[in-house]
């Protein structure tokens, strides 16, 4: 299942892998208890989740972010996964079985100036991961993350303030590999992670960074 609150992208990217589209707004509990819904009735049991919405603010200093926008951004980022756990893990639980991966960021471990709230929301992804790893894990229920760095996402040219060749060239110069991240390198990371194959990793956040944070 794909959700996203763009019900048009994720059919149309549901389209390209035989998958079910599901409209969903992450930061509410009655979409998130419908998401869940939608995929029981599909299925009859979820064994994976994966925690990918996400949003950041333009930069700028941190006291000049307004309320309305720092609660947007802990509502997407952190409150989600809260949702998601309140609705999946009790059917993890009674399942005894299940992987959920929390796609954070490397702006969690080492923060970029300006991006402040952003990178904090990410540090909690992080710190809740770890938290759910070691109550989950009685359950037999595993609990991971990823880290990108800056990757081709809609979301590059909010992490620059504006997309030019000099901002691509001051960032490229934080990545010793050199490039921006792609999807593949983050859907491989995730492949990894949810597999039987990390049947005994949980309570990471691999870094899936091209070295940024050494």
């Amino acid at each position: 299942m794909l959700a996203d609150i763009n019900l048009l992208a994720a059919e149309a990217a549901a389209a390209q892998c035989n998958g079910i589209a599901q409209a969903a707004d992450v930061s509410r509990d009655d979409s998130v208890a419908a998401m869940v819904q939608a995929a029981m009735a599909a299925w009859g049991h979820i064994d994976i989740v994966v925690n990918n919405a996400g949003i950041t603010h333009l930069p700028q200093p941190m006291e000049e972010l307004g309320e309305a926008e720092f609660d947007r951004i802990f509502a997407v980022n952190a409150k989600s996964v809260y949702l998601t756990a309140r609705h999946i893990v009790p059917l993890m639980k009674a399942a005894r079985a299940g992987a959920i991966l929390n796609v954070a960021s490397t702006a969690g471990v080492s923060p970029r100036p300006r991006l402040s709230w952003y990178n904090a929301s990410k540090g909690w992804m992080i710190t809740a991961t770890k938290a759910m790893a070691v109550e989950l894990a009685p359950f037999g229920v595993r609990v991971n993350a990823i880290n990108p760095v800056a990757g081709e996402t809609p979301l590059l040219k909010s992490f620059m303030g504006e997309d030019t060749p000099e901002m691509r060239a001051k960032f490229l110069a934080t990545i010793p590999l050199g490039r921006f991240s792609t999807p593949e390198d983050m859907a491989n990371a995730a492949l990894y992670l949810c597999s039987d194959e990390a049947s005994m990793v949980t309570g990471v956040a691999l870094q899936v960074d091209g070295g940024r944070c050494i």
